[in-house]
């Protein structure tokens, strides 16, 4: 039984969906796939990702193969209320709620792997570690699973490292036509329409200080500059310093920045970046938000202990107001802005990000891997990632050259 907050809410969600099927066309050629050859048939995936329209397409096209789908989000706010209704509707098994409390929220994790899932796709990697920790039983029955992005990597990386990981996950993220495009362009653009739509400001003529200069980050710099903002970059790692300062902005400490930015976007997938040393610096009115999977990029706990008060100033911004008088604002709770402030990413970006999560299921399913304990982690085929490639372009109607036998020889030697 699902556990969603209103079930009459399922006719928004489907036009939401129909909305991004509508552009998603990788998908809906996968759909017509899988419809016809079941690759699922028999299975029970389980699925914590953020839980909107685009999210529940790619629920759709799982389902159409055969699978039996139990779907959870993997962020209270970005849960989408009708979306999990539309879901519910169409006989999944759904747990999850709008502005979920902790308990609610780790209790819709459980639910979806209490049932003994044969596939995991993940976001952020707490259906994987929560397997681990709370449903030994069951990891015999995971075929492997999927994860989406870099902070959820980060986890598998130290379960693996340390002979923890039980069955083998594809590391999704990490694709080329998932992280060049997903990552970049996705993140970029849907980042700034979350901060734009929640404070109704202009960017242009402002100090937008970026933090982490990954792939997320190079993004979210780019559309900030096409923006007229000015641009400063902070960064741990001195080659991505390196890199901000070749493309023309700014590279500080945030102790410096800090003192500078008027609009502040954390893309590190780090903790406490934006911390109790940072608030005396801060301008009156900086604005602070992050981008990172997890809500402890901003130390947002520590800067309410800071403060002397603090108030609602608009949906989705929360004024914290020091003793001195400064004023300083934090979008969404500190929590992914880009979802719990907005719609996420474009439907055609995350159109070949889910097309490489639905082919990767397949490719797990119909291949037996070896579970090797400290050797989990698996890249996506470059056969996975070239076909999403040729399929985007085809639905883009552009030719590419091939390689003539003779050139082919020339730069292989086979």
């Amino acid at each position: 039984m699902s556990q969603i907050r209103d079930l009459s809410l399922q006719d928004s969600g489907k036009l939401k969906i129909q909305w991004v099927r509508s552009h998603m066309p990788l998908l809906r050629g996968l759909q017509e796939e899988f419809s016809v050859a079941q690759p699922f048939k028999g299975k029970k995936i389980a699925l914590s990702v953020h839980l909107e329209a685009k999210t529940a397409y790619l629920c759709e096209v799982l389902a159409s193969g055969g699978a039996q789908m139990f779907v959870t989000g993997s962020n209270p706010l970005s849960t989408q209320d009708d979306i999990a209704a539309a879901l519910a509707s169409e006989g999944m098994e759904v747990f999850a709620l709008h502005g979920a409390t902790p308990e609610e929220y780790e209790s819709g994790i459980r639910r979806v792997l209490e049932v003994g899932p044969n596939l995991i796709i993940d976001d952020g990697g707490d259906l994987v570690h929560t397997i681990h920790e709370e449903f030994p039983h069951l990891l015999p029955g995971v075929i492997g699973g999927c994860e989406e992005t870099t902070t959820g990597i980060l986890r598998l990386r130290t379960m693996d490292k340390a002979g923890k990981l039980a069955f083998p996950m594809m590391l999704v993220n990490d694709a080329d036509c998932k992280h060049l495009f997903d990552n970049r362009y996705g993140t970029g653009q849907s980042v700034w329409d979350g901060i734009c739509r929640t404070t109704n400001l202009i960017v242009a003529g402002k100090d937008v200080v970026v933090a982490g200069y990954g792939w997320c980050g190079k993004g979210v710099a780019m559309r900030a500059k096409g923006l007229g903002a000015r641009v400063i970059v902070t960064e741990v790692d001195p080659v991505k310093a390196m890199e901000a300062v070749m493309d023309g902005f700014r590279v500080m400490s945030m102790d410096e920045a800090a003192a500078v930015g008027d609009i502040f976007v954390t893309v590190t997938g780090c903790t406490d970046v934006i911390t109790t040393r940072h608030f005396p610096l801060l301008k009156d009115g900086a604005i602070l938000c992050n981008a990172g999977h997890f809500d402890v990029e901003v130390a947002v706990a520590k800067l309410a202990a800071e403060a002397v008060s603090r108030h609602v100033a608009r949906n989705n911004i929360m004024a914290y107001t020091f003793a001195d008088g400064r004023t300083v604002y934090v979008l969404a709770e500190g929590r992914l802005v880009n979802l719990a402030a907005g719609d996420g990413h474009p439907a055609e970006i995350m159109d070949m990000s889910f097309a490489i999560q639905a082919l990767s299921a397949k490719y797990l399913t119909l291949n037996n891997i070896p579970r090797e304990k400290g050797n989990m982690l698996h890249n996506v085929p470059e056969a996975i990632d070239k076909e999403v490639a040729r399929r985007k372009l085809a639905d883009w109607g552009i030719a590419i050259d091939t390689l003539s036998p003779q050139q082919h020889l020339y730069l292989y030697g086979d």
